[in-house]
This record gives structure tokens, C-alpha cells and sequence, in this order.
């Protein structure tokens, strides 16, 4: 007798699409396109824009606004086209900071003074040649971003502006959909200094004067970009310096936790940074992971000798805030030291890693020792997996190497198709290229990249029913997908769907990037198709803030094309919170032939991910009708599932 599963398998597969797809790009990087202006920040706005923001200066793309025609220093790029349109920025956007707010408006805050040529400060801070470009460092923009046309604009309204200045602030949207607006300087410089410090936090839309943040009082001097997360709990952990801290904003109260150990993580030393991926499987628990940065002490984040030729630290460290008495573990280390590289959370839960250098940390200058104006030297080309599930000592797997520097100013974001956009890289005060400057080392770069992932050469799971919103528990919805989908009866049972936020992309980080799968159960008829029970997101918005975001259908580590949906209500508001309703059992139809099958009298509702709360344990069958119901163990539909009578009788 064949094997019931052989034969599914087989069946399966010669129903499938082809899997020997010819043009592999998988593994590769591809530039794809010019950015328009030097890609400082970056974000994925519309399933076809991605927007681009840079610093002041001498671009040669140019933009007429209020003043007459000059240098533009921000670009709206189609994922269609691959070109760029320029946009208009008022104020000078150096070094700030972003998030997108719950009703899917885009914000860049802060900035720099008003610069002329070379990046030094302009006689006029209220615009007036070259640049035409005014102070930036109260300023809040807008941008909606548009899809299909070309009419949207950034929009820079002095009326809303903060009521402080900020350099290098971070920014994290909250569950409400209102952001938090932390720390940063005045004036700007290498590291922060007791006489700019900004060490208070304030919000979108205000809620009055900025509050005192002790933390960042006492985290001197490498204190900017701290590294932030909504936690579930409703509590912001941040990381800054060697210092680490929950901030229970809501009652401004702080609470220390362990240094980070080994090495500095934010900027400059500019660790690659991740929130990783928050499942059924971990109860939606928040884990940190931190990879590489420069273990500099105090005393020297000073410009006064050779950082540039000073080794990036190769150390990775993860803690789970979230927990009671959280503490600080290493995991496996980089493959060698690394400032300035990059983590992007692909839709399979994967971690990419890209960009940066071997040497030095962010940040440029005119000092003797930097390599032309770069702190950074030897740019590291090759990028890497990171399996989080992958045992200890084995979550590492080189992924593909690039040709073109990215050093400092580079930013990174997962595409709807799940590849990873790659652009950026200036570490000068202006536009240079080598006719301008024939002995530069690293050039301004505006080379846009896609990096295709290891999946995307493999027929694309084509999901029918996919929502357009989403909310915070309440009813399921379903989604269907064909025979074809599955290669072999068990990647019914491990499907899953995630919803990715890419987040604002700058200096080496995503501010707002996280990745949350939805619990699911599955019902598979005897034509081999599957319909899925999909929960919405569990009933808190803290676990996922509202906003726009990509939802993907996940078949055996191949994503699908991303829907594009709304998480919460569409408004920056209280989000309406439901319990969440509970699914369906795994439901796996069965020929009359094939009923007599022994099966356990157990019946289990649940996720279809084994290791989910609710399914350990749960792999019997109950029979019922003309099928049978699974726990929520995929090894169950290995065991019963029969596609039709011919295919059973050919069994028995």
C-alpha cells in the first residue's frame, strides 16, 4: 500500500506551480534605480512609493518652491518605475526623526539650522539662496502619502511645531496612534553634550510642555537616536548609551534595568537593531536584539585620535523586557565586527542584516585621521540572515553580497514583493562625487538596490479574502487558498499570515518596524484547498499601534504579494478594543471511503502553529461528518487528509 501522505504529496505537487523557476535572483542584489537625492531617511508609504528624505544640501536633482528653483533634498520613488519625483522640504531635515501616525500620516520632526554651501550654517534662517532652506530643528512635516498620482506634498506648518529643538530624536507611535517624541540636541556635533541636551520627551499631537526624562540626563554622551519600543504592557523600553530604562510614560515614571552589556548600541556606534518577530508561539512576548556597534567608553567619544581605524564590536545581545527581573543574554555573534549595519524583518520571520563597516562608527568630519570625510572604514558588502528559531550557534546564514558602499546615511526597507529596498550612503557635509572631488574615498550614493531574499524566486502564494483593515480582537476573517498553493499536505498546517510594519528608516535603524503574526486555524477540503480562520490582532493596541501596514499570507517560507491594510480604527483615538472571538478547530474533509480511519475523541480549537498557546498537545482528531477536526498540530493532516474518492480508493 502507498503511503496516504506520498500520494498527497505527489498529488499536490504535480497541481503546483512549477518550482523550477527560471532567472534566479534570488540571493542578488540588483540596483534598480537612482534615489533622486541622497536617501538620509527613508520609508515605505503605498504599496508603489517609497518616500526619500535628505539634509540640505547640493543634490543635483532640483524643486522650485516658495523661493524660486533649488537643490531638492527629498524624492518621492516608485516601485513601479523606479524613478524619482522631487518634493519640496521647507526646513532643513538633517538628521531627524519619523514615525507614521494612526491615521496613516507620515511625520519627520526636527532638524538642523538653515545651511549654505558645505553644511555651514546660513547668514539666514528664514530661507534666501542657495538652498532656500529655513531652520529645522522645532519643525513637524506632513506627508499623506498618494498611490496612484503624483499629488502629494510634504507639508511644513509652523503652527504645529514642538516646542523644543531636536537633533537625532527618536520617534515611537503609541497606542492611541499619537507619537512620542524623545531626546535629541540642539546644535548638533559628534556625540550629545550636557550643553545641548535635550533630555525630555514630548508628543504628536501635543499634550502640552516637554517632560523631564532622567535617563537621558545621565546617559552622556552617545545619548541620541535612543533606541525605543512600545512594549504590550503599555510601557516604553529604551536603550541609550550603556544605559537601559522602562518609561511608563502615562505616569512619567522611570525604571532602570541592566546596562547593555559588551558595547554601545546607538548611535554612532550604530548597532543594527530589531524588536523580533512577535507570534502565537511566544505569546506575542517583545524581544530586543542588538548585533555590533563599538564597545568606546566615555572618555573616548572624542575626535582627537583615530576612531576610524578603531574595530566595530561583533557582539549580539537580546532582552525581554516584558517579563519580571529582565535580564541582558548574548546570542550568536556577527561574523565579524560591524557599525552601521542594518536588520529588516523579512515577512518568514527572518531577520536581514546589511550595510555598514568594519571600522570606525557613524559620523563625518574634516579631521586628518577620517578616511576622506567618513568616522567609518572598510565597508562590509556581505548580508546575512538571522533565524531566531535556528538553534544556538547555527542562526547565522550569509545571504548575499553587494557591490556599492552603504557607510553612514544608508537606510534599508522591506517591499511589498519581500525584497529589501537598499539605498543611501554620505558621509560629507555636501553632495560630492569624484568630479567634484577626484581623491574622495566615499561618495554621496544614489544607487538604489533590491535584495531578493532566498524565497523570491518561488511561486507566490495567491491568497483570496485578504482584508483591507484590521482591528484589535473580534471576529476572524477568512481567506482562502487553492490546491496549487501547497506543495505537500503539511504546509497547510504550517501557513501563517504576518502584518509588517517597515517603519522610518535612518541611521542604521527602523523607528515604528515590527512584525506580528496572527493566530489562525485552517479548514482543508478534499480538493486539497484550505480556507483559514484568521484572528485579528490580539485585543491591545500596545502589541501593535494602529497605522498602516503590510499583511502577508506566508506558504511553507514563501510570502505572498503584501496586502496593504489599516491596523486600528483609521484615527489618532482611544482604538476600539474587542475580546478576541475564538476559531474554528483545524477541520481536514475526508472521503466516505476513508472515514473509518481510528481518531482520537479529542477536538481542539486553536492556531495552526503547533508550538502556539493552545496546541501544545492538541494533534488528535475528532471525525465529524465527512471530515475530521485536528488539534492544532500540523502532523494531524499529514496523517488524514484524502483528496476525493479516487484518490482514497487508490490508497485502500
Amino acid at each position: 500500500m502507498i503511503p496516504t501522505t506520498a500520494v498527497l504529496s505527489l498529488l499536490l505537487l504535480a497541481t503546483s506551480p512549477s518550482t523550477l523557476v527560471q532567472a534566479q535572483k534570488a540571493g542578488t542584489f540588483e540596483v534598480v534605480g537612482n534615489s533622486g537625492v541622497s536617501a538620509q531617511q527613508l520609508f515605505l508609504g503605498a504599496l508603489n512609493k517609497v518616500y526619500v528624505v535628505d539634509k540640505t544640501e547640493n543634490n543635483p536633482m532640483r524643486v522650485t518652491g516658495a523661493g524660486g528653483e533649488h537643490a531638492a533634498w527629498a524624492s518621492e520613488y516608485s516601485l513601479v518605475t523606479n524613478q524619482a519625483r522631487a518634493l519640496d522640504v521647507v526646513t532643513n531635515s538633517f538628521c531627524a526623526g519619523g514615525t507614521v501616525l494612526g491615521d496613516g500620516t507620515w511625520i519627520n520632526v526636527g532638524g538642523n539650522q538653515g545651511v549654505t554651501w558645505g553644511g555651514l550654517t546660513a547668514p539666514s534662517q528664514t530661507g534666501g539662496a542657495p538652498y532656500d532652506d529655513l531652520d529645522g530643528g522645532r519643525s513637524v512635516r506632513f506627508l499623506t502619502p498618494c498611490n496612484d498620482n503624483d499629488n502629494c506634498e510634504w507639508e511644513d506648518d509652523a503652527e504645529r511645531y514642538m516646542s523644543s529643538r531636536r537633533w537625532y530624536p527618536t520617534l515611537e507611535t503609541l497606542e492611541d496612534g499619537s507619537a512620542i517624541i524623545i531626546g535629541g540636541c540642539s546644535w548638533g556635533g559628534y556625540v550629545n553634550d550636557a550643553a545641548q541636551n535635550n533630555p525630555t520627551y514630548e508628543y504628536y499631537p501635543t499634550r502640552g510642555a516637554p517632560v523631564t526624562l532622567g535617563l537621558l540626563q545621565t546617559s552622556l554622551p552617545a545619548n541620541l537616536y535612543s533606541l525605543t519600543w512600545l512594549l504590550p504592557s503599555g510601557v516604553l523600553f529604551i536603550q541609550t548609551n550603556w544605559a537601559t530604562a522602562i518609561l511608563d510614560y502615562k505616569n512619567n515614571q522611570q525604571y532602570d534595568l541592566p546596562d547593555v552589556p559588551l558595547a554601545v548600541r546607538t548611535y554612532p556606534a550604530s548597532a543594527a537593531t530589531a524588536m523580533l518577530p512577535l507570534t502565537p508561539a511566544n505569546n506575542w512576548q517583545p524581544t530586543m536584539l542588538f548585533c555590533g556597534g563599538t564597545n568606546l567608553q566615555e572618555d573616548q567619544w572624542v575626535t582627537t585620535w583615530n576612531i576610524a581605524a578603531f574595530p566595530a564590536d561583533s557582539s549580539c545581545v537580546k532582552i525581554t523586557p516584558d517579563q519580571a527581573n529582565p535580564e541582558w543574554e548574548q546570542d550568536d555573534s556577527l561574523d565579524q565586527g560591524r557599525t552601521m549595519g542594518q536588520f529588516i524583518i523579512l515577512p518568514d520571520g527572518r531577520l536581514w542584516m546589511g550595510n555598514g563597516a568594519a571600522l570606525g562608527t557613524a559620523g563625518y568630519g574634516n579631521e586628518t585621521w577620517a578616511v576622506g570625510r567618513s568616522y567609518a572604514d572598510r565597508p562590509l558588502h556581505e548580508s546575512w540572515y538571522f533565524d531566531p528559531l535556528a538553534a544556538s550557534g547555527s542562526r547565522w546564514k550569509s545571504a548575499g553580497t553587494s557591490a556599492v558602499d552603504r557607510l553612514y546615511h544608508s537606510v534599508a526597507t522591506l517591499l511589498p514583493d519581500g525584497s529589501v529596498l537598499v539605498s543611501g550612503s554620505n558621509p560629507n557635509p555636501d553632495y560630492v562625487d569624484r568630479t567634484i572631488d577626484p581623491t574622495i574615498t566615499y561618495i554621496t550614493e544614489y544607487r538604489v538596490e533590491k535584495f531578493y531574499p532566498s524565497y523570491y524566486d518561488s511561486p507566490r502564494p495567491e491568497p483570496v479574502g485578504m482584508p483591507a483593515s484590521i482591528g484589535y480582537g473580534g471576529a476572524y476573517f477568512n481567506v482562502s487558498l487553492p490546491s496549487t498553493a501547497f506543495a505537500s499536505s503539511s504546509q497547510i498546517g504550517t501557513t501563517k499570515f504576518v502584518v509588517s510594519r517597515t517603519g522610518f528608516s535612518t541611521h542604521a535603524m527602523n523607528m515604528g518596524m515590527r512584525h506580528l503574526q496572527l493566530d489562525s486555524t485552517y479548514t482543508a477540503a478534499e480538493d486539497g484547498s484550505a480556507t483559514f480562520h484568521v484572528s485579528q490582532i490580539p485585543p491591545n493596541a500596545a502589541i501593535f499601534p494602529p497605522g498602516p501596514a503590510l499583511l502577508f499570507c506566508v506558504v511553507n517560507g514563501v510570502p505572498s504579494q503584501a496586502a496593504w491594510i489599516m491596523v486600528g480604527s483609521g484615527a489618532i483615538e482611544t482604538q476600539p478594543v474587542s475580546a478576541a472571538a475564538s476559531l474554528p478547530a483545524n477541520f481536514v474533509a475526508v472521503s466516505p471511503t476513508a472515514e473509518s480511519t481510528t481518531a482520537s475523541p479529542q477536538e481542539t480549537g486553536g492556531s495552526s502553529n503547533s508550538n502556539s498557546p493552545g496546541a501544545a498537545g492538541s494533534s488528535g482528531t475528532t471525525q465529524s461528518g465527512a471530515g475530521r477536526r485536528l488539534g492544532g498540530g500540523a502532523g494531524g493532516v499529514a496523517s488524514v487528509l484524502v483528496l476525493g474518492a479516487s484518490l482514497a480508493s487508490l490508497v485502500l
